[in-house]
């Protein structure tokens, strides 16, 4: 393993179902399928699918999963998909609990003999405030690991700490398809710094589908790259960066700015080695939403930070959310 995989190691959420690429239920599950057995399988995390949509999940996924074996055969244990499953939003806790019992029908399901293996081991939830969080996790069984959406626009500080010293995690929405739904580097250094003082693992969603940050003409927004978000919260973590060098690094437009070698990974003249780059990545900043797979990695690539996509699939959206 290099710096670059470890930075990268199931970083990628798939989320071709939502804007800007709105693929599909057929493509996107197609897609998931041939990217998990692609070159690049080690960058994907997770397919992200609303509950709502289970349904129309599973009539499009036939044949596709790995078949879960039956009892007396000689069978392998499959590798199941890993699926992070969008919620009601926590201000409408009947919805919340319907959700939860349709997940845990989910799983039971697709652990029968002949089923299609496939596991919802986390959920995404919008939450306004600590209160709304609390009654989602009044609800919670251990086997589902919560993300909290916080909107950056107002104080996310009370939300986080509602969720510190629990297994979740905090969520920020850093673009979307409209020049207002991008937050500044002012936010998401708040954002970042707060889940950081909190020991609040995180993941991001929208417009982290290119490396570095840079204006994007189609929403006429600069757009955080997943390089800026991901690899400068993991240097805040270790302690490679300060505070106030996480909103330089966040702002960040220059490519030549970061660098990887074998064991180390940096910006400017700051580095961090693999082993705390891991760490990070474990217990701090997990992964990020994207409606493009290949993307992301062919724009490593470009920039000579990957040696190959590898990504042999057929395209996904061309855009990220």
């Amino acid at each position: 393993m290099t710096a670059i995989n470890a930075l990268m190691s199931e970083l990628i959420d798939f989320a071709g179902l939502f804007p800007p690429a709105s693929l599909d239920m057929g493509a996107t599950v197609r897609g998931f399928a041939a990217y998990r057995e692609c070159a690049s399988s080690d960058a994907l995390g997770r397919l992200i699918v609303p509950v709502s949509r289970f349904d129309e999940f599973e009539a499009e996924c036939v044949g596709l999963m790995p078949r879960v074996p039956d009892l007396d055969g000689n069978e392998e244990d499959p590798d199941p998909w890993a699926i992070s499953a969008l919620m009601s939003p926590a201000n409408d806790l009947d919805a919340v609990a319907a959700d939860l019992a349709a997940i845990e029908t989910f799983n039971e399901r697709h652990t029968e003999e002949g089923a299609g293996a496939a596991i919802v081991d986390t959920i995404e939830i919008a939450a306004a405030n600590g209160e709304e969080i609390d009654g989602v996790l009044d609800l919670l069984e251990d086997d589902l690991y919560p993300y909290f959406e916080l909107d950056w626009r107002g104080d996310v500080r009370g939300g986080i700490a509602a969720i510190a010293g629990l297994d979740g995690g905090a969520k920020i929405r850093t673009g979307g398809v409209t020049k207002d739904a991008h937050p500044g580097v002012l936010e998401v250094t708040r954002f970042i710094q707060a889940c950081r003082m909190a020991e609040v693992p995180f993941k991001a969603t929208a417009g982290l589908h290119h490396p570095v940050r840079a204006h994007q003409a189609s929403v006429d927004a600069r757009q955080f790259g997943f390089l800026n978000v991901i690899l400068g919260a993991a240097m805040l973590h270790a302690g490679a960066i300060s505070g106030s060098e996480l909103g330089e690094m966040l702002a960040e437009e220059d490519p030549n700015a970061f660098t990887f070698e074998e064991t180390t990974a940096g910006w400017r003249l700051h580095r961090i080695e693999m082993e705390a780059l891991l760490e990070a990545r474990s217990r701090f900043a997990h992964s990020f939403g994207s409606c493009s797979f290949v993307e992301p990695l062919e724009d490593l690539a470009a920039l000579g930070m990957l040696a190959d996509a590898g990504t042999q699939s057929t395209q996904d959206g061309e855009s990220g959310t």
